[in-house]
């Protein structure tokens, strides 16, 4: 950033950090755009009115940072650091499409990898059945919180009876469970042999390496033709994986040595050849970056997910807060009244908790989860799987 080429952005980051410092005083303003703005023009018009109509009532409002709603502020924030950076810039090639969290995402590839290794090995021996999805989903729930200790030596010689009770072992702090409706819907794609099957992803690191292993599965079993990972479409929270991150990902692990990491080094090679084979998509969309309600997806975007996606996970805290509008809905409301009945597509979560809003949990699990932990609703202790139909 002392270099001349990083000038500009540094006196602008300087100023933000500025108005960070005293925000309760700040007022917001709308995000400029640059004259030499690398995109397509009509992809900026776009991102310019989206940003608009979110920012527009706020605004108007005379709201500062700490006045506008939290969930508003936080993806404006990384946006106007964007803005900062230059991150559109073309006419500077040393701040253009520069990543400045690109050093901690690399950080967390690297230290992926020898969790990975344990949770690829058990991951390419699960069975192609009910039994086989629903280890898939948990592993990209949990992730390395998994207990593998009781996984059979013999894993593809083993009854199903075996992975059931592995998948019991990993349930004990979920909230609710519909691991039963997600199966049932794999099953139906599985029979039909052409699922289309959507990963709405988080973050880069060990976690998406768990997503990857996700769509490994669900590739190999049958029952997706194709998974899209949908994905930032700048680098937002730090740790939001970008199109960038996941094809650095797949191309580390194929990398890695085969004597040392022999079923990491096999995963990337899978991996490698599904996205050479069209078998896995990436699809980096501004929607993914922005604070408004999964409600209000905007109708490209929408109609996309409702005529061609069978099924749609959905990660992470922030999605999850986005599904609920970052509202307050009572614990006990059904998943499927609050976000099923809108989707585009019908939906999987698969949340840790770790902001305190949320829907569809079983009362009793949750009197359970506060006698256990005051901060049950915020450390990712607890979780939940939660299928809706999607909108008719």
């Amino acid at each position: 950033f002392n270099s001349p080429s990083f000038a500009k952005a540094l006196e602008r980051f300087n100023k933000l950090r500025s108005e960070l410092d005293n925000a309760a005083n700040t007022k917001l303003r709308h995000l400029e755009f640059e004259t030499t703005d690398g995109r397509a023009g009509d992809v900026v018009a776009t991102e310019e009115a989206e940003w608009k109509s979110i920012m527009q009532p706020y605004i108007d409002n005379g709201d500062t940072w700490l006045s506008a709603p939290w969930l508003v502020t936080e993806f404006y924030a990384y946006r106007r650091l964007m803005e900062a950076i230059g991150y559109y810039d073309k006419s500077n090639s040393d701040t253009y499409m520069y990543d400045p969290f690109l050093v901690a995402k690399r950080a967390g590839l690297l230290t992926s990898v020898n969790s990975a290794e344990n949770m690829l090995e058990k991951v390419v021996s699960l069975p192609s059945t009910k039994e086989g999805v629903a280890l898939a989903a948990a592993f990209a729930l949990w992730g390395n919180k998994m207990d593998l200790s009781i996984w059979p030596a013999d894993a593809e010689n083993s009854s199903l009876d075996v992975f059931a009770n592995i998948l019991h072992a990993a349930d004990d702090n979920l909230l609710h469970d519909d691991t039963d409706l997600l199966t049932a819907r794999c099953e139906v794609l599985r029979e039909r042999g052409d699922g289309k099957i959507d990963i709405i992803v988080d973050n880069a690191g060990f976690e998406l390496v768990t997503d990857l292993a996700l769509a490994d599965h669900l590739v190999a079993s049958g029952v997706a033709q194709v998974v899209t990972f949908q994905l930032k479409g700048h680098p937002t929270f730090v740790s939001d994986a970008l199109e960038k991150d996941l094809l650095e990902t797949v191309e580390h692990y194929v990398s890695l040595s085969p004597e040392k990491f022999p079923h990491a080094h096999a995963a990337g090679l899978r991996w490698q050849k599904y996205l050479s084979e069209g078998k896995w998509v990436c699809h980096e969309d501004n929607f993914w970056c922005q604070p408004n309600p999964m409600w209000e997806m905007p109708n490209p975007l929408r109609a996309d997910l409702k005529e061609r996606c069978d099924l749609a996970f959905v990660k992470g805290d922030a999605n999850y807060r986005r599904l609920l509008g970052d509202r307050y809905w009572d614990y006990s409301a059904a998943f499927q009244d609050v976000v099923g009945c809108y989707f585009p597509c019908p939906v999987c979560s698969l949340r840790t908790l770790k902001a305190e809003v949320g829907c569809g949990m079983d009362e009793k699990q949750v009197e359970r989860a506060k006698g256990l932990d005051d901060e049950w609703m915020v450390n990712g202790r607890f979780g939940v799987v939660q299928v809706g139909t999607g909108a008719e």
